[in-house]
């Protein structure tokens, strides 16, 4: 049985706690926030549970075996760090740090600690991305083109990041699940309208070898909510909408055939419009997927899909485009 201390009990941490208490194989043994009222609900719904406001009494417990952080990206490493140094199996939320250089730190310690770092990529547990994972490895979509993805909407403000360091984590999380090849270098263009020095609105371009290109715009200014993706191959494309509760994923048999490559003016093309057809998705939360899978990977010893490495890349993206950001869309290489 995997024991597991939680820091952190505000937005998101009241999921992290029910999926883990709620798995066979874990259970909560302690949960700590720095906020009374946070602990006080937490209390009605699970008062068995012990809480503490203190992170170095639940890090330092005999008590866990696993410390999961739902706190803020600029908390991540200190308490991570003081985690694995105690011996404990690490769940950090994304995105896993605010710079390379404490990733790599992380990921350092935990292998010769011994121990396994997650980080909460959720999405990748998702039906929808699970799916998408099955068809561009098998081949359905053919060689891909473009990836192009839309996560915008009204708020949340965040006092401490931007909104591509508080939406893109989950895209480009997504985008190196999804694509082998990872990108060589990093575009990003916004503007801040209300915080100054915090961009409100962004677009990241990644660019990959063989002209694969990659596009995310995050938005905290939208009048409505958009979370849409599309990836196009040379055999089939797809459209994944994460807000139709009813087809998430149409996968379309459109495309195109050069038929003259001569020139400019010569060039000939055809197009191609067969069906779509829309593939069945489990419909387990992600969440839990995510849970068992951890639990799992800590049992057999195994790699976590989302591990410290995953986490590295994204955060080696997210600060690419922070820099290029501060030069009005300068390229920058990773």
């Amino acid at each position: 049985m995997l024991r597991v201390g939680v820091i952190g009990y505000g937005y998101w941490g009241p999921n992290i706690v029910r999926n883990f208490n709620g798995a066979t194989g874990a259970r909560v043994v302690k949960v700590c926030d720095c906020n009374v009222d946070a602990l006080k609900r937490l209390n009605k719904i699970y008062p068995e549970i012990p809480v503490t406001p203190d992170s170095e009494d639940l890090i330092r417990s005999g008590d866990a075996d696993v410390v999961a952080i739902v706190t803020p990206v600029f908390t991540h490493y200190e308490l991570a760090k003081k985690a694995l140094l105690n011996g404990k199996h690490v769940f950090v939320e994304k995105p896993f740090t605010y710079t390379t250089e404490q990733a790599e730190e992380l990921i350092e310690l935990a292998e010769k600690k011994r121990l396994k770092i997650m980080v909460g990529h959720t999405f990748l547990f998702t039906g929808a991305v699970r799916k998408m994972k099955e068809l561009i490895d098998g081949g359905d979509l053919g060689d891909l083109l473009y990836f192009d993805s839309t996560r915008v909407n009204l708020g949340l403000f965040q006092h401490d990041v931007n909104v591509v360091w508080d939406l893109a984590p989950h895209d480009l999380a997504i985008m190196d699940y999804l694509i082998a090849e990872k990108p060589v270098a990093v575009v990003a263009t916004g503007e801040s309208h209300y915080n100054r020095g915090m961009e409100d609105i962004a677009y990241v371009t990644c660019y990959f070898p063989n002209n694969l290109i990659a596009h995310i715009n995050v938005n905290w200014l939208s009048p409505v909510k958009v979370r849409t993706t599309l990836i196009g191959g040379k055999k089939k494309m797809l459209v994944w909408n994460d807000l139709d509760p009813d087809v998430k994923i149409r996968v379309y048999d459109k495309g195109v055939k050069v038929m003259n490559k001569e020139g400019v003016y010569d060039l000939l093309v055809s197009y191609r419009s067969g069906d779509m057809w829309a593939p069945r998705l489990d419909q387990t939360e992600a969440l839990k997927h995510l849970v068992e899978h951890f639990i799992d990977c800590v049992s057999d010893g195994t790699r976590p899909i989302n591990d410290g490495s995953a986490g590295l890349r994204v955060v080696k993206m997210l600060q690419a485009a922070e820099r290029s950001l501060k030069k009005k869309g300068e390229m920058v290489y990773l």
